[in-house]
C-alpha cells in the first residue's frame, strides 16, 4: 500500500499538511515527499511494490503536471511501450505511465485501466485538479472541504478529520473534475446478460479467475498469502501454488480453544504444498486490540470489525515476523456469487439486485476491512476476485444460475474447479462459515459478552437514542459507535449503514449481522 494526499488550492500551512498527513504513514513507510506548487499540495507515503528504485518515488511530473497515485496498474508494461516516443520513462514503477498515459487520452484514461488505484492529479495544461478511483474502490479515497472551501482528498479518513467538517469516501468507479464527481465505470450495471450453458459459464470462471490471480503474483517485492480454509482463500492460494515454482507461504489464524478454520486451512496446505503457518489469538488480545482495530478501520459497522479482529493480528504477525510485503485474499467472492443470506433471495432478479448493492457498498465493509487491517500494517492487499474482468463476467451471468438451487451456494464456483482437484472435494465442496465465525465462535461471543457489560438496559435505551444515523441496536453496536464516534467525531456519514441480511426476505429479518443466526447456517460451523 501507499498513501496519498493532495490539498486542491493554495494556502495550507504546510505544518498542518504534514502533521495530518503523517496519521497514515503505516501505509507508506519507505519513504515520504510532500510538494508545494503554486497550485496546491501533494504528499506521498511509500510502500515500495514495483520499481523499487528511488526513481519509482512519487509525486511523477511532467512539464508542472503531478500525480500521486496508490495502486497496481496491471499490464502497464504493454502501456508504457505504447507511450514510449511520447515521454522517457525513469523507472520501473507501473504509476510511471499515468501522466503522459493522461496527455495522450484524457479522461478517457480512466476506464482504460486494469487496475486496483487511487489517484490525484495537477493538469497544469487546464489549471485543473482531478481525482480517481478505481471501479470497486479496493484502494482507498476521501475527500471533504476545508473552512476556506477548497477541495482536500486523501487515502484515509483520519487525515482530513482535522482539516474537514464532513469527511466522505470517493465514489468507486468516477473521477473528479472541475467540481464534478463523473461516472466512468459502473460494475454493476450489465449490458448484455451471459446466458450460456453451465458447462461454458463455469469454465470461464475458472479461466478468469486463474488470469486475475497470476497477474497479481507479479511484484518486485514478497507476496505472502491469507488463507483461512474457506472456499475463496484456498482457490487463490491453489492457483497461486500451481502457478509458482517453489511453495508460496500461507498464514491462517484462530482463537485458541475453538479454532474452525485453522484445521481446514491446514488441510488445504498440505494438499497443494504450500509453506504453512498458524497464529493464534486469545480474548485478551481481542479485547486489548478493538480499540486499535476500530481507529484503524474508521467504522462502527459490527460485521466489519468482528472480521477485521482476526485478519489484523495476522497481519501484525506477518508484519513483525516476515519480510513479505504483498498479501493474496479472498474478498469479494461473496458479492458475486452469493451469501448465507441469499440462499433465501425469493427470486433471480433479487438475486441481482442483492449482489449489485452489495458491490456498490463494498468499499465500506469487506474491501474497507482488508485494506485497512493489511495497510495499517504496512502490508499491500491484492484482491483476486475483484479483478475487473472477473466482476464483470459473473455479474452479467444470468441470476437464475447464481441462486442456489444446487443444494450448496455458490455452485458456479465450486463446479468451475471441480475438474482441476486443485483443492480435497470436501473443501471445495464445504459449507461455508464466516470469517468471523471461522476463527472460533468464542471470539464473537466474547465481544458480545464484553459489550454486556458495558451497559445497563436504561444506558443503552439512553444512549442509543442520541444515534440518528444508523442506529445503534445492541450493546455490542453501541459500544463500537462510542469507540467510533471518540476517534471520528460526527463522521458517521461515511458508513451509510450496518452491513445486515437483507430482512426484507423470509428468513433473513435478524438482529446479529452473523450467518450463525440463520436457518440454513447447518454444518458452517464444523
Amino acid at each position: 500500500m501507499c498513501s496519498i494526499m493532495g490539498y486542491f488550492g493554495k494556502g495550507i500551512d504546510g505544518a498542518l499538511f504534514a502533521e495530518s498527513f503523517a496519521e497514515t504513514v503505516s501505509r507508506g513507510p519507505d519513504d515520504t515527499r510532500i510538494i508545494d506548487f503554486e497550485e496546491g499540495t501533494f504528499g506521498f507515503h511509500r510502500l515500495a511494490i514495483m520499481g523499487l528504485t528511488e526513481e519509482g518515488m512519487q509525486p511523477f511530473s511532467l512539464d508542472g503536471s503531478y500525480v500521486v497515485c496508490n495502486g497496481e496498474i496491471y499490464g502497464f508494461e504493454k502501456l508504457k511501450e505504447e507511450l514510449k516516443d511520447e515521454y522517457e520513462f525513469k523507472s520501473g514503477s507501473d504509476c510511471e505511465i499515468l501522466l503522459p498515459m493522461y496527455r495522450r487520452y484524457k479522461e478517457k484514461m480512466f476506464a482504460m485501466l486494469d487496475a486496483e488505484y487511487a489517484m490525484i492529479m495537477y493538469d497544469s495544461e487546464t489549471g485543473s485538479f482531478l481525482a480517481a478511483r478505481d471501479p470497486i474502490g479496493i484502494r482507498p479515497l476521501y475527500y471533504g472541504y476545508d473552512e476556506n472551501g477548497v477541495m482536500v482528498m486523501a487515502s484515509e479518513p483520519r487525515s482530513l478529520k482535522g482539516l474537514c467538517k464532513s469527511v466522505m469516501p470517493f465514489p468507486p468507479g468516477h473521477y473528479y473534475k472541475d467540481g464534478e464527481f463523473i461516472c466512468y465505470k459502473d460494475s454493476t450495471k450489465v449490458e448484455k446478460v451471459v446466458t450460456d450453458e453451465l458447462e461454458t459459464i463455469c469454465g470461464n470462471i475458472n479461466q478468469k479467475l486463474v488470469d486475475g490471480v497470476k497477474k497479481r503474483l507479479v511484484a518486485d517485492a514478497k507476496v505472502g498469502f491469507l488463507l483461512s480454509g474457506g472456499l475463496d482463500s484456498s482457490l487463490v492460494c491453489a492457483i497461486a501454488q500451481r502457478e509458482s515454482k517453489t511453495p508460496i507461504k500461507t498464514f491462517a489464524i484462530g482463537m485458541e480453544k475453538d479454532a474452525i478454520d485453522l484445521k481446514y486451512a491446514k488441510q488445504v496446505a498440505d494438499y497443494i504444498g504450500s509453506d504453512h503457518t498458524e497464529v493464534y489469538m486469545n480474548r485478551e488480545q481481542v479485547l486489548e486490540t478493538l480499540r486499535e482495530v476500530i481507529y484503524n478501520l474508521g467504522t462502527f459497522d459490527i460485521t466489519t470489525i468482528r472480521a477485521s479482529m482476526g485478519m489484523y493480528l495476522l497481519c501484525k504477525w506477518i508484519h513483525e515476523n516476515t519480510d513479505i510485503r504483498v498479501l493474496l485474499t479472498g474478498e469479494i467472492s461473496d458479492e458475486l456469487f452469493g451469501y448465507k443470506y441469499t440462499d433465501f433471495a425469493p427470486d433471480a432478479k433479487s438475486f441481482q439486485e442483492e449482489s449489485q448493492k452489495r458491490i456498490r457498498e463494498l468499499h465500506m465493509y469487506d474491501v474497507l476491512r482488508a485494506d485497512r487491517c493489511i495497510s495499517a500494517n504496512s502490508l499491500e492487499a491484492r484482491v483476486p476476485f475483484g479483478d475487473l474482468d472477473f466482476v464483470d463476467y459473473v455479474m452479467a451471468i444470468d441470476p437464475a444460475k447464481k441462486l442456489n438451487t444446487y443444494g450448496i451456494g455458490k455452485y458456479l464456483l465450486r463446479h468451475a474447479f471441480e475438474e482441476d482437484k486443485l483443492l480435497p472435494y470436501d473443501i471445495l465442496f464445504r459449507e461455508k462459515a464466516a470469517f468471523s465465525d471461522a476463527v472460533g465462535h468464542s471470539m464473537v461471543d466474547d465481544l458480545k459478552e464484553y459489550a454486556e457489560t458495558k451497559y445497563t438496559e436504561e444506558e443503552f435505551e439512553a444512549k442509543r437514542a442520541q444515534y440518528t444515523h444508523a442506529a445503534p441496536f445492541t450493546k455490542e453496536s453501541l459500544l463500537y459507535r462510542e469507540i467510533f464516534e471518540e476517534f471520528y467525531p460526527g463522521q458517521a456519514g461515511m458508513i451509510i449503514d450496518f452491513w445486515m441480511p437483507n430482512k426484507q426476505w423470509e428468513g433473513c429479518n435478524v438482529n446479529d449481522p452473523s450467518a450463525r443466526v440463520l436457518s440454513n447456517y447447518g454444518a458452517s460451523g464444523q
